[in-house]
């Protein structure tokens, strides 16, 4: 297979994902989503940052500043957790055999 989609984060794409995804699917195209819920939903797969995993982060900013930090003074922190769903079923539809190897490795495989 030649040809693959890498589906961005946006509202326009977040609002049409059910229609992106089975566009997808009928045009046989691999994709990988922006949010783990298009795995979810029938997207081949998600690679990307835990969000939840951001989220004390994000309030750990919030506190400094109302305690008189200014945020451009903050440093900026990259994301250290990532995740990686594969969705099987979306898989052999496509006829796609997954690697044992990036299996084993996943967060969440959708069967």
């Amino acid at each position: 297979m030649d040809r693959g989609l890498a589906v961005l984060p946006g509202p326009v794409n977040n609002t049409l994902r059910e229609s992106i995804i089975q566009l997808v699917a009928r045009y046989h195209v691999p994709a990988i989503y922006p949010f783990r819920y298009y795995a979810r939903d029938g997207g081949l797969l998600y690679y990307g940052i835990d969000q939840v995993d951001q989220w004390p982060k994000a309030a750990g900013y919030v506190d400094r500043i109302l305690k008189g930090e200014k945020p451009n003074e903050l440093p900026l922190q990259a994301p250290t957790k990532f995740e990686l769903i594969i969705n099987l079923k979306t898989a052999k539809a496509l006829g796609i055999e997954i690697p044992p190897t990036l299996l084993a490795r996943a967060d969440e495989v959708i069967e």
